[in-house]
């Protein structure tokens, strides 16, 4: 079953000379990660705020778990989707987590019991239970993405859209995040869209949408679109640095038996290649 469609879609800012989304089709599946890449400017996340309704498309239309976004569903529309933004530290209100995590069933009118309830539910989910009357100014940028992930999930969404939600952080954070990320999809079967500009992330989806112009220029998987350099030259795009140390080494007569995602992993495989001779 499909949870987004979008057809034809386009938008153009008043101020701008071209358009930032341009007749744009694609559709993900219920319980389908699609990563969506391309420079900036390539039109990610005015993609991003037109399925959650922030942006009025000039043409085209949007389905959402098979209803037709429009003004009179908007709101609707928005419980069934929760956003991860760049910057946690832009999405607490509260002074303590729980009431942070708490604060977007509010306006959904959520009875007070209920509320802490799934507060709580919520934190544990992400393992950030133990921190609940912590001042999430104190946690760190790891901690502080999974409070705002437990804050999402507290509304209990269908689709979980992550923008550029691990940029700011450094690997330990980045790698807390994207367990977490992993964990819930399995456990809630949500629909996932992550928006990137770090392709050592494409690994973690099913499907990835290259963009470029506002235009999908690929929709593909991490593998090909990593082992189609030329493709990502074109959309002013590089390859990653694993990606690119594989490919070198595969041109120095290295025979490595698949593209490995993980920096650990090629190095597990070098140690015993070599090991072994």
């Amino acid at each position: 079953m499909s949870m987004i469609e979008t057809e034809n879609l386009s938008f153009k800012y008043p101020e701008a000379a071209e358009k930032s989304v341009d007749q744009v089709s694609f559709t993900v599946e219920a319980g389908q990660w699609l990563t969506i890449v391309g420079k900036n400017g390539s039109g990610k996340s005015t993609l991003i705020f037109l399925l959650d309704g922030l942006l009025k498309a000039d043409s085209g239309r949007i389905l959402i778990d098979g209803q037709i976004l429009s003004q009179a569903n908007l709101w609707d529309i928005r419980k069934k989707i929760g956003i991860v933004f760049q910057n946690p530290d832009n999405q607490f209100v509260a002074g303590s987590v729980i009431e942070d995590v708490a604060f977007g069933m509010e306006n959904l009118q959520v009875p007070r019991d209920q509320m802490l309830a799934r507060a709580y539910a919520a934190l544990k989910t992400v393992d950030m239970a133990e921190f609940a009357d912590k001042q999430p100014a104190l946690l760190s940028g790891g901690q502080k993405q999974r409070v705002a992930i437990a804050g999402i999930l507290a509304i209990q969404p269908k689709i979980l859209i992550l923008d550029e939600a691990t940029s700011m952080l450094d690997p330990d954070g980045r790698d807390e995040v994207w367990q977490t990320i992993r964990k819930l999809r399995a456990q809630k079967q949500l629909t996932i869209i992550s928006i990137s500009h770090d392709l050592n992330e494409l690994a973690l989806s099913d499907r990835v949408l290259l963009m470029n112009q506002g235009r999908i220029a690929a929709d593909t998987s991490a593998d090909q679109l990593l082992s189609t350099p030329d493709l990502l030259t074109e959309n002013n795009l590089s390859l990653p640095f694993l990606q690119q140390l594989q490919a070198d080494l595969h041109r120095q007569g290295v025979k490595i038996p698949k593209t490995y995602h993980q920096t650990k992993e090629l190095i597990e495989f070098l140690w015993q290649s070599h090991s072994t001779m």
